[in-house]
């Protein structure tokens, strides 16, 4: 009576399996988040209920734990979840399923033999949303939202080493505000911000959830483009020139137009490195600033 009192009560969810993995306890908590009463999958393979759980991995952790007396740890940053379940109501999720650590042990008979095993669910979603938060704080920029230096300089690694691995296009768009320090000095520092993150905003709404923009310091950015090619680099920096030159900026009563310079630049070449990609983006938005502004100059690399 206390046994049962108490495996309804704690706020985790417990399950127990006997050695045809059929269900032989389903406490209050798994009830409320799966929505299934205990009366109708107790009994049953827990398979029927939970088909995404028939799978060779969560099978061996069970003959593990039967046989053996092993324990098994299910990390929500490896597994994500074991039960399909939505997100408690009450907390506002990112994820479409709530994120769980799970644990799988052995449960002794008074002989000491192995007759069940149990799984407890515990709701990390909340946890896991906040550590992503921590991640994102220490990758992005502050002002804009958009990634950092620090996140430019091991994305770009990985991006070059696929192309390296399997041939495939990659391309760099650099560009700067013109004249920013002019906005600054004439409308103040508080306008140049809205100025900044309305610029990184327009752009970041016109690439693909694949690219990344990143902010390479003051009022220079650059996308990195992986699965493009440099041709295609250079259209779509030209679409961001004319998408911000053609819009009026409100700041508090004041009206600005303001313009980017850009340069762009793609890997082609297996001897080509990350640093030369970011170098001839660099020197072509240097070029596009320096040829009249408001302006996309584009070199490619090659061997």
């Amino acid at each position: 009576m206390i046994f049962t009192q108490i495996f309804d009560m704690v706020d985790i969810g417990l399950v127990v399996l006997d050695a045809d993995l059929k269900v032989t306890h389903w406490n209050r908590w798994m009830e409320l988040r799966s929505e299934i009463p205990a009366e109708k999958i107790v009994g049953g393979p827990l398979f029927d209920f939970f088909p995404n759980l028939n799978n060779p991995k969560f099978i061996r952790s069970c003959k593990s734990v039967l046989n053996f007396g092993n324990f098994s740890f299910f990390s929500q940053k490896l597994h994500l979840y074991l039960f399909p379940f939505n997100p408690v109501s009450s907390f506002k999720s990112k994820f479409q399923h709530m994120q769980q650590y799970c644990t799988m042990g052995p449960l002794r008979d008074e002989n000491n033999a192995i007759k069940n095993l149990y799984i407890s669910v515990q709701d990390v979603s909340e946890l896991v949303q906040y550590e992503q938060k921590l991640i994102e704080m220490n990758m992005k920029d502050g002002l804009t939202g958009a990634y950092n230096r620090r996140f430019l300089d091991v994305k770009l690694k990985e991006e070059f080493n696929r192309h390296r691995r399997y041939s495939r296009p990659l391309s760099l768009i650099m560009f700067d505000i013109d004249h920013f320090k002019k906005v600054n000095d004439t409308h103040g520092h508080q306008c140049g911000d809205h100025i900044l993150k309305a610029v990184a905003s327009k752009i970041a709404s016109s690439i693909r959830n694949t690219d990344f923009l990143v902010r390479y310091g003051g009022e220079e950015f650059c996308c990195v483009l992986p699965e493009t090619a440099f041709e295609a680099a250079a259209l779509l920096a030209e679409r961001f020139r004319a998408s911000v030159a053609d819009t009026e900026f409100v700041v508090k009563e004041s009206t600005l137009r303001i313009t980017i310079s850009l340069g762009v630049s793609g890997l082609d070449k297996e001897n080509s490195t990350p640093e030369l990609l970011i170098k001839k983006a660099d020197e072509s938005l240097y070029e596009a600033k320096k040829t009249g502004r408001n302006k996309v100059v584009a070199h490619g690399i090659s061997a």
